[in-house]
């Protein structure tokens, strides 16, 4: 999901490249002191609030569309750095004139979805001011929904830019675009004709490598447009998700993972886990297994875990003897360890998008709900790698007291990150909302001033672009996937799927059979945050029909899409194994399967026994109920 920070660019000479290097320099400036204040403002509210004071007026709101700012100048950063997300690696096949004609189409019709889109946030800002709603101190709501039609925009020439590399192949992708958004606004052919054929050339500029928004928001712009609905709807949907109250948790903590990330945590981390597991059998399987689901629990990103980690990792697993089979497999499926564990952000996301179906979803139980499933894929991914290298193992290290206790010693300020997290949440001490500003403030704090990994005027304006740029990605996703979802319940499309499951799947284990089924493709095409975003509210009342438990269903949803990471052949973990280690798509494949027929026999015991889901939810709920928990 994630790839290095761009490497500097070079001193600017002719005025249209001191033009591009100072709109690239504003970007990156906004975006970080957008992510500073998000920090600090919930930080001073819960301050104030401590010492008897009813806090900052307009704190929440404030916070709220600071988020939609992020999202937008950090989705229009990733279209800069050509790093949208994309739905299909197809393009990554093709050679000479078709990878050409593969990007400038696909550039070309995503930059004409992305007109619309631009052109639906002017309107949605618009009706806003002629309604005269204000946020806070006074503030026109317009003004700041205006950064939608202007993000699209940016996005629009980015997409552009990047469909070739040369002016001739620019020009004939943004013909493409004029030509499609010409003919959409000017035909006199019934648009109802008009929309499977739409959604055919969208699909195949998704195949050629369209991003992921454009897939989703051009679904939902097309759908829309059959049903002769206003557009507008789109950036509606888009701006009530992105300001959900509960929202900004998610770039709060993504940005604290990427602090921890960039500084020098890895290394850390990873000398605690070696003092402490490597004397055990399997130990450096365990070490890189814990190290992993460590990093994508605060990064919410399995791709950046790979990317971050890879490098470290596989040194240490071919100097224990691993074959370099069996250590990719390790390093690709661990990869996707962690986004069960709390306060992974899929978990809030889940938690967000269940409660608006109407299931009821507290923050603290999906959280509790994750952890046996978590612990459960993770000694069982640790315990094949361990059989994997065993035969290199010919002495383990005895357990050193000092060296296990130097290590946790230099690594303690980050190993009390979880806690701070956690306590913060369980504790009733912060909102979700300050405790992630919390986390990300200590994470802050911990890299520049305690280790000093993170120079202060250097590298943290660079660590927070590339958090907001991957944050900005994400919730571009999520804005116009929801109205895509939106569209399927205006259709009845929910409905008529719920209906269609009740008359044909009798009975709940065939249901979750099918379930799994059905999300281990989803989990292959889809990214974890827009497959959340377009199932669950079609997913949360089949299982409410069944009588399964929202947290249980929750759990399962996830693991599944988890273990959609690797499964053969467009898994994403895949692609960004074989980009990280210079590997042959064939090659991660044949070194993973194995490591995929052991999760997927874990995904099905978490799925048929509800038990190790539902136990500590259940468990806390009667300690809240007898007054034992905060």
């Amino acid at each position: 999901m994630s790839e290095a920070v761009p490497s500097p660019v070079p001193t600017p000479t002719s005025p249209w490249q001191r033009g591009r290097a100072f709109l690239r320099g504003t970007e990156n400036w906004i975006l970080t002191i957008a992510l500073a204040v998000m920090i600090l403002l919930p930080l001073i509210e819960a301050g104030l609030r401590k010492v008897g004071h009813s806090g900052l007026a307009g704190t929440n709101s404030i916070v709220q569309h600071l988020t939609l700012i992020i999202g937008m100048l950090g989705g229009a950063v990733a279209a800069r750095e050509a790093r949208l997300l994309a739905m299909s690696s197809a393009n990554t096949f093709f050679k000479g004139r078709m990878k050409a004609f593969a990007a400038i189409f696909s550039g070309g019709f995503a930059a004409a979805i992305t007109v619309f889109l631009c052109v639906a946030g002017w309107q949605f800002a618009q009706s806003t001011k002629e309604a005269g709603d204000k946020m806070a101190y006074d503030v026109p709501t317009w003004m700041v929904q205006m950064v939608m039609p202007i993000g699209f925009g940016l996005i629009v020439w980015r997409l552009l830019w990047h469909a070739s590399e040369k002016w001739k192949g620019r020009a004939i992708a943004a013909a493409i675009t004029v030509a499609v958004a010409w003919f959409a606004v000017k035909t006199t052919i019934d648009v109802e004709k008009l929309v499977t054929p739409a959604l055919i050339v969208l699909l195949l500029a998704t195949v050629l490598g369209a991003p992921v928004f454009v897939t989703l928001g051009g679904a939902a712009v097309i759908l829309f447009w059959g049903m002769d609905f206003p557009i507008a709807s789109v950036p509606l949907d888009h701006y009530s998700l992105v300001t959900n109250p509960s929202l900004p948790a998610i770039p709060l903590f993504t940005l604290a993972g990427y602090f921890l990330a960039e500084g020098g945590a890895s290394r850390r981390l990873i000398r605690v886990f070696q003092a402490l597991f490597r004397p055990v059998p399997g130990g450096t399987a365990i070490v890189t297994c814990v190290a992993c689901a460590f990093f994508t629990t605060f990064t919410g990103a399995s791709g950046v875990t790979i990317l971050a980690l890879g490098g470290l990792l596989m040194p240490v697993l071919i100097a224990e003897k691993y074959s370099e089979r069996n250590a990719l497999g390790l390093l690709t499926s661990a990869g996707a360890l962690g986004s069960l564990f709390p306060p992974c952000l899929p978990l809030f996301l889940y938690a967000i998008i269940a409660g608006n179906a109407r299931a009821d979803v507290p923050l603290e139980l999906i959280f509790l709900g994750g952890l046996i499933p978590g612990l459960l894929l993770v000694a069982g991914t640790a315990g094949l790698g361990a059989w994997q290298g065993r035969k290199g193992v010919t002495e383990r290290p005895k357990f050193n007291g000092k060296e296990a206790w130097a290590a946790l010693w230099d690594a303690k300020w980050e190993l009390a990150i979880p806690l701070i997290a956690l306590g913060g949440i369980f504790g009733g001490i912060a909102t979700a909302v300050e405790t992630a500003a919390m986390t990300a403030f200590y994470a802050f704090c911990v890299e520049t001033f305690v280790y000093r990994d993170l120079k202060l005027t250097k590298d943290v304006p660079r660590v927070m672009t590339e958090g907001g740029l991957v944050v900005g990605g994400v919730l571009l996703i999520l804005g116009v996937a929801l109205a895509f979802t939106n569209y399927l319940v205006t259709s009845q499309a929910a409905m008529s799927a719920l209906d269609w499951v009740q008359a044909n799947i009798k009975s709940p284990y065939v249901f979750l059979l099918a379930l799994n089924i059905f999300l281990l493709i989803v989990g292959c095409l889809m990214d974890v945050y827009s497959a959340i975003i377009v199932i669950v509210p079609l997913l949360v009342p089949m299982g409410a029909a069944f009588g399964i438990d929202p947290i249980h269903l929750g759990i399962v949803f996830l693991a599944n899409l988890e273990l959609g990471f690797l499964t053969p052949p467009v898994g994403m973990n895949l692609f960004l194994a074989s980009y990280r280690f210079n590997k042959p798509l064939p090659e991660v494949y044949r070194a993973v399967i194995p490591m995929v027929i052991v999760r997927l026999i874990i995904v099905l015991l978490i799925t048929y026994i509800p038990f190790f889901t539902t136990w500590l939810p259940e468990l806390y709920k009667r300690m809240h109920e007898s007054g034992a928990t905060p």
